[in-house]
């Protein structure tokens, strides 16, 4: 009656108590990461998306309605594609009878800006909104695009019970789109059976419908570096594209120089780098001819993703590039130094809260003889209070305006430097205005501006000319999503584009500039799908990569949204027109150029500014 035989069956037992251990503790590790799908019927739990603006958002967020539709969308698939007006029509139908449709991308490889486009693209009027790992889909059970998720809300109970929904029906649209072929119409429509009986206070006949489409799959890690250190690959990518703007002295809330400010905010770089918010650039992917085009490859994505989840490695500081020398003065200017510079003569004081009505100023200068300048930068002593800002020149004693604009400033923006042989024209006896948007902190502070301003050096063949497309007419609806307002100028001479720029206010969703050059297709010249007020930068061209002929017309399309779901809405349920304040809107699309045909031929003086005698 060997005891030692009890050995071999108590180390069994002990290696199947851990591998069971290992195993309940694997299924808690999945579980917290792979949401169980809740059954029709179940109370739907608290789910979260980012809109186009990449805010966090939830389903309260969302106008009170008696149905909510989520669709489930991604942008390569083309049954998905297929769908995206039948669901429009749903919308359209259905709007007037308390149901709220969102479009949710799945799609790994979707970014929110393509997100945005797509529903540009598509004149999709109903939220959309981006689903990163496509959490949301498989809370909700749903594998595949384009499946939808019907939700009835729950009546409360007590005064200030939050909202909550249960899942109603789960399954596709119809039956008239599949892999292979489309039938001419619909046989079965399981989502319209859904909403008539939810609506009707029915039960559902057919709560779940198996959908064809794209399966949905969770985003792929890339290849990863053996191992990615601050000093040796993240320092390098934050030269590149963060230092800019994260240094002492700009808009920046914070500095990105050190290895213990990359680690003080890694996990926010991740989340802003992941959803390819940040370095911002809000011009679609489409028209990569910009040359000042901001943005990381995927690649560099994956590596410092990759250094924010393995530990955030120091390495070896011998691999780091060296410093750079301590700051200058002279360094706050990004056009080098200037020639002249302007300085208001007393600072704006600012309240500690508060809408700040737009303010105007005159710098004490007078431009005696005609002055051409090729760099122009405006510098506020305190940037974190101005959220934009306009210069312009009138002539002496007229009031402050923008109208003949030479630049203008933005939080990341960059200022006017203008290629070889192209100057702005300053007339002789202007002064230079400006405009200014400040916003309050918290706390009263000051800010006084200058501008610098750097002279022509070489001869000056061209001036640089821009056309304002805007319009003061316009209303916006109250409540409408994606209402449309175009503007449009005709060029009266050839030209040789130089850049766009866009500026709307708080409703401002989308832009789009198009050429309609004569006896050829309109084309696209730029299409901003989903605008940020808090970042207008300008959009340059290569010199000499886009020619307009005469005759071109060149139209702005601006889309606003009014709805309530814009976080930033002032107030959804009046109708907006055209003002100088946020809370009103405008259109306005810059495009710059020269006349192609133009040769000045100017000789200027570097020290003054002014055409000199030919010797």
């Amino acid at each position: 009656m060997p005891r030692p035989r009890l050995r071999p069956l108590i180390t069994g037992v002990l290696a199947w108590l851990l591998l069971t251990f290992i195993w309940l503790a694997l299924g808690e590790t999945l579980s917290a990461t792979e949401p169980r799908a809740i059954d029709i019927g179940q109370t739907v739990p608290k789910i979260e998306f980012k809109d186009i603006r990449y805010l966090r958002r939830t389903l309260a967020d969302l106008p009170e309605g008696r149905v909510y539709v989520l669709a489930f969308l991604k942008i390569d698939c083309p049954i998905s594609k297929r769908y995206l007006p039948v669901l429009k029509r749903l919308e359209a139908e259905y709007r007037s009878r308390s149901v709220q449709f969102v479009g949710v991308n799945v799609g790994s490889e979707d970014s929110i800006q393509d997100v945005a486009e797509q529903a540009l693209d598509y004149e999709i009027e109903f939220p959309v909104v981006k689903d990163f790992n496509a959490k949301t889909a498989r809370q909700l059970g749903i594998e595949r695009v384009p499946e939808v998720a019907v939700l009835k809300p729950v009546e409360a109970t007590k005064p200030d019970q939050p909202r909550t929904w249960r899942l109603a029906y789960r399954g596709r649209i119809d039956d008239q789109h599949r892999f292979g072929g489309s039938q001419p119409q619909a046989t079965r429509r399981e989502l319209r059976e859904a909403l008539e009986a939810t609506l009707a206070g029915q039960d559902i006949s057919t709560t779940t419908a198996p959908a064809e489409g794209c399966l949905i799959t969770s985003d792929e890690p890339k290849s990863p570096i053996e191992k990615v250190t601050y000093a040796e690959h993240i320092a390098p990518l934050l030269k590149k594209h963060c230092a800019d703007c994260h240094r002492p002295n700009t808009a920046a809330p914070f500095e990105l120089l050190r290895y213990q400010d990359a680690v003080a905010h890694a996990d926010m770089l991740a989340e802003v780098v992941r959803e390819q918010r940040m370095p911002p650039w809000y011009g679609s992917s489409k028209y990569p001819h910009f040359v000042n085009r901001r943005g990381m490859t995927a690649d560099e994505r994956a590596t410092l993703l990759q250094w924010v989840q393995t530990g955030k490695a120091r390495g070896d500081d011998s691999k780091l590039a060296p410093p750079e020398p301590p700051a200058k003065a002279s360094d706050k200017w990004q056009i080098g130094k200037p020639d002249l510079v302007l300085t208001e003569i007393l600072p704006h004081q600012l309240p500690a809260e508060g809408v700040v009505a737009y303010r105007y100023s005159a710098f004490a200068h007078v431009f005696l003889q005609e002055t051409w300048l090729e760099a122009i930068q405006i510098l506020p002593d305190n940037p974190s209070v101005v959220h934009h800002c306009n210069a312009g020149y009138m002539q002496l004693g007229e009031k402050v305006t923008t109208q003949n604009f030479i630049t203008g400033f933005v939080p990341g923006g960059q200022p006017m430097e203008l290629p070889d042989g192209v100057a702005v024209r300053i007339p002789a006896g202007s002064v230079i205005g400006i405009q200014i948007h400040f916003v309050t902190t918290g706390k009263p502070e000051r800010c006084r501006l200058s501008i610098g301003l750097r002279y022509a050096r070489g001869p000056v063949k061209q001036q640089l000319r821009f056309e304002l497309l805007d319009d003061h007419r316009f209303e916006i609806p109250a409540g409408a999503s994606l209402h449309a307002v175009s503007t449009s100028r005709t060029l009266k001479r050839d030209a040789i584009g130089i850049g766009l720029f866009s500026h709307m206010h708080l409703r401002g969703r989308a832009m789009t500039f198009l050429a309609h050059r004569p006896d050829a297709e309109v084309e696209k010249l730029l299409v901003i799908p989903n605008f940020n007020f808090g970042w207008q930068h300008g959009y340059q061209w290569e010199t000499g990569q886009v020619r307009f002929p005469k005759d071109t017309r060149l139209e702005v399309v601006a889309r606003y949204d009014n709805s309530a779901f814009n976080p930033f809405n002032p107030n959804p349920k009046v109708a907006v027109r055209e003002g100088q304040q946020s809370f009103d809107e405008m259109i306005n699309g810059f495009i710059f150029y020269v006349d192609a045909n133009e040769n000045l031929d100017l000789s200027i003086d570097p020290k003054r500014g002014v055409a000199v005698p030919k010797q």
